[in-house]
C-alpha cells in the first residue's frame, strides 16, 4: 500500500463524495458557507478514510502556531525534564504545543536553534542559557520581531523586553551556606561557575553573604570554577584538599560536581559527615539513594515550568510583555540527609574551641 493510501487528501474525500475540493477544504474548516448536511457528509467520509489535517499548513494560513518554543542547556538534568512537565501540563490545558530543544551548552546551537524556532513561527520561546551565552543580541533580535521570550533558571540581564521566572539562587547560597556553619564547619569551600551566568554568580553571593554573617573570613583560594560535570567535582575535590588540610564543608552550586566530591572523599577514605560536610544544588534523583545521601536545595522546577508557560501564554494574548510581572522569584528549598547530619560531639567541639578564642 502506498503512502499516498495511507495519508488521503482532501481531493479524495472530494472524489468519494463528489463534490468540488474547495467545498470540501470549507467544510472540513466548519466554514458557514457549507450546509451542515454537507459538513456532515464531509466530516463522516474524512473520519472513514483516516484523514488528518496539514495543521502546518494551517497554521501558515492562519499565521499562527499554537507552539511554544522550550530551549533548555540539556533535558537529561532533572531540574529541566520536571520544569518542561510544568510548561507542558500548562501548555496542553491552553491548546498550545511544545517545541523542546537542547543547546547543550553551546551559544552558536542556541543561536541556531532560535533561529529554526522563528522560522517555524513559535509563538513564544521559553529558555534557559547556555554555559557559553555571555550576550543577548540572538534573543533581543527574537523580541523585536514579536516573538515573546521568558528566561526560566539561567538567564542573561540587558535583554529588554524578556521576562523572567527565577529561583533566588542568592538566598540559595545563603541557605546552603548557613546550614554548614551551623553543622559546626569553620573552613567551607565553594563550587561554582562562570561568573557570568546570573545563577552561579548569586549562589556565590549568597555563599559569601553567610560567611559574613557568621563572622567567617572569605578565602578566594577556596572559590574553585567548573563546568561543574561530577568529573570536575572530583577533580576539584583533590586540588582543595592538596592545598587546604583543614577544609570541613563545601557548598558545591550543583549536585554533579558535589556527587563527584562525594565520590573522590569516599574513595580516599575520608569520612563524610565527620569529616567534611557537603551540600549540592539541584536535587537530583540520584542525590537521595547514594551513600551518604546529599543535602541540597530544591529548586522547585515543576512550579518554575508552570510559572514560565503562564507568563508567555499572558504575553501570547495581550500581544505586549505585562512588565508588572517581569520577574517572579521562587524561594528555593533546603532538604538536609545524611551528607551534614554531623553529630553533636563536632559541633559542641567547635563551640567550645570558639568560647575559648574568645
Amino acid at each position: 500500500m502506498s503512502n499516498r493510501k495511507n495519508k488521503p487528501t482532501i481531493h479524495e474525500i472530494a472524489t468519494a463524495l463528489g463534490l468540488d475540493s474547495s467545498t470540501v477544504s470549507r467544510a472540513l474548516n466548519n466554514s458557514d458557507r457549507v450546509k451542515p448536511k454537507t459538513k456532515q457528509l464531509v466530516f463522516q467520509k474524512a473520519k472513514e478514510l483516516g484523514y488528518m489535517p496539514n495543521m502546518m499548513a494551517a497554521n501558515l494560513r492562519r499565521k499562527k502556531s499554537n507552539t511554544i518554543g522550550v530551549i533548555v542547556p540539556r533535558i537529561s538534568r532533572h531540574f529541566f525534564s520536571s520544569t518542561i512537565a510544568g510548561i507542558e501540563e500548562v501548555a496542553y490545558k491552553a491548546g498550545f504545543n511544545v517545541m523542546i530543544c537542547q543547546s547543550l551548552e553551546a551559544l552558536q546551537r542556541e543561536r541556531n536553534i532560535i533561529r529554526n524556532l522563528m522560522a517555524n513561527r513559535v509563538e513564544g520561546i521559553l529558555m534557559s542559557i547556555s554555559m557559553q551565552t555571555t550576550e543577548g543580541t540572538h534573543i533581543s533580535e527574537c523580541i523585536e520581531s514579536g516573538i515573546p521570550v521568558i528566561f526560566f533558571d539561567r538567564h542573561i540581564d540587558g535583554v529588554n523586553g524578556a521576562g523572567q521566572v527565577l529561583l533566588d539562587d542568592f538566598k540559595g547560597g545563603f541557605m546552603a551556606t548557613e546550614h554548614l556553619i551551623k553543622k559546626g564547619c569553620k573552613k567551607i569551600a565553594h563550587f561554582t561557575a562562570a561568573p557570568h551566568i546570573a545563577i552561579y554568580k548569586n549562589r556565590h553571593a549568597g555563599y559569601r553573604s553567610a560567611l559574613k554573617k557568621y563572622g567567617l573570613p572569605y578565602e578566594k583560594d577556596l572559590v574553585l570554577e567548573s563546568e561543574l560535570f561530577k568529573e570536575d567535582g572530583e577533580r576539584l575535590a583533590e586540588k582543595l584538599l592538596t592545598k587546604f588540610k583543614d577544609v570541613d564543608g563545601i557548598f558545591s552550586a550543583n549536585d554533579f560536581a558535589a556527587l563527584g566530591a562525594l565520590k573522590y572523599l569516599k574513595n580516599k577514605g575520608i569520612e563524610i559527615p565527620g569529616r567534611i560536610a557537603l551540600v549540592g544544588f539541584s536535587n537530583e534523583p540520584t542525590s537521595e539513594v547514594i551513600e551518604p545521601s546529599l543535602t541540597t536545595l530544591d529548586q522547585s522546577g515543576n512550579e518554575i515550568g508552570r510559572l514560565a508557560c503562564k507568563q508567555i501564554l499572558e504575553y501570547i494574548e495581550k500581544g505586549v510583555p505585562n512588565t508588572s510581572k517581569g520577574r517572579i522569584m521562587i524561594t528555593p528549598r533546603l532538604i538536609e540527609r545524611n551528607s551534614t547530619k554531623i553529630g553533636s560531639e563536632k559541633h559542641l567541639d567547635h563551640q567550645i574551641k570558639s568560647n575559648t578564642n574568645n
